[in-house]
């Protein structure tokens, strides 16, 4: 069962943590103070967090949580499950303290739903952005349209909720558009809700961007490519814009936007068919279409990026290799050394592969927290945090 966690004693980055020259160290001024679990229940799979900072001094970290199967009798931990739920855990004081239990944030009537994406816009709503699978069975399950199956699962796409409470009570479920031009199916046969796991953003323009993964083709094998659009009204509609990153070498899923001081907006793609290197791509400022993907050179999957006090960009990824934890960079405002800016390694103890989705947010005195999904020796998946300083 879970305990009340508190902030950690500070203690360093250590040296074998940092992964960069001497002289980077004194560049990037980024120092660990310490490890904690904000949330860990063995009957439970909790993993895929997301957070915002909301006044005054109040911190949201949304989840996934599902029960730990493992525990009922199978063999192994699954990412699809018809009873996973949205929760969220509530920080009332700039993260020193967190509940022992979570908020229900939503369970979607239809199945199992993932990823549960947070943003808080200017006027102070929250936006959930979350997508669902829909679990098939018996003789009739070859007959469901839905374009794109995970064993039992069948995918049915992406919703949006939205809070003006801060988070207590939820609109919704808004089902958005489907990216036009494609013939993706959900469960019952109407086009496939446009979906993604990563960051939206609200440019100073109050608009706000998201950038949507979908299906290139029918076939599980074609992959999927990642797509701009634009909502006016703080995501109740969208409007299609144009493709982020679409390519016969690779495949592009979940992305995290950033806008930067100049206005440009920066894509952070995570890739399939690159050997889990991450890829970047950018909008100029008033750009109609976004600039060709580059290849980032590092392994890393998700990214999220976070704006330092002094105007840096916090840059946060799991590392699914050995040894398999969580890293981050600290890129330039504008973002564009996230090929040769200096890694710092938060997190190498990892029990596996099965790990990450990190997640970064700034608070007040130069101090950071990254929250992330972790196990040890293939143990119980739960929520931890690093506190960063700076």
């Amino acid at each position: 069962m879970t305990e009340c966690s508190r902030i950690p004693c500070m203690r360093p980055l250590t040296r074998r943590a940092f992964l960069a020259s001497p002289a980077a160290l004194a560049v990037t001024e980024v120092r660990k103070a310490g490890d904690f679990v904000l949330h860990s229940d063995d009957r439970y799979y909790s993993a895929f967090p997301s957070a915002v900072l909301l006044p005054p001094g109040e911190i949201l970290v949304a989840f996934r949580r599902a029960p730990e199967r493992r525990k009922l009798g199978a063999a192994g931990v699954s990412h699809t499950d018809a009873n996973s739920q949205l929760v969220l855990l509530r920080s009332r004081d700039n993260g020193r303290s967190w509940p022992r239990e979570p908020e229900l944030l939503y369970a979607h009537p239809l199945g199992g739903s993932q990823d549960p994406c947070l943003i808080a816009l200017a006027d102070g709503t929250v936006v959930c952005a979350s997508y669902l699978w829909v679990r098939i069975e018996g003789p009739g399950r070859d007959a469901v349209p839905a374009t794109v199956r995970l064993g039992d699962y069948a995918f049915h796409g992406g919703y949006l909720l939205r809070s003006r409470d801060g988070g207590r009570t939820w609109e919704g479920p808004w089902t958005p558009p489907p990216v036009p031009g494609r013939n993706a199916l959900d469960c019952y046969g109407a086009p496939l809700p446009a979906y993604n796991r990563g960051a939206m953003c609200q440019t100073r323009d109050g608009r706000l961007h998201w950038a949507v993964a979908y299906p290139k083709g029918r076939e599980r094998a074609a992959g999927t490519d990642v797509h701009w659009m634009v909502s006016d009204d703080g995501g109740k509609t969208w409007q299609y814009r144009s493709v982020i990153a679409s390519d016969s070498r690779a495949s592009f899923n979940e992305t995290s936007l950033y806008e930067t001081p100049s206005g440009a907006l920066v894509a952070f793609l995570r890739t399939e068919g690159l050997d889990g290197r991450a890829a970047v791509a950018r909008l100029e400022p008033g750009g109609e279409k976004f600039g060709p993907w580059q290849d980032a050179g590092w392994r890393g999957h998700p990214c999220q990026g976070a704006r330092l006090e002094d105007g840096r960009v916090l840059l946060v990824y799991g590392y699914r290799h050995p040894p398999f934890g969580i890293r981050a960079r600290v890129l330039d405002p504008e973002c564009t050394d996230f090929a040769r800016a200096p890694e710092l390694v938060l997190r190498d103890d990892g029990g596996g592969t099965d790990l990450g989705y990190p997640w970064a947010v700034t608070l007040p005195g130069r101090r950071a927290l990254v929250v992330y999904y972790f196990q040890k020796d293939n143990g119980t998946r739960h929520i931890a945090g690093t506190w960063l300083e700076y």
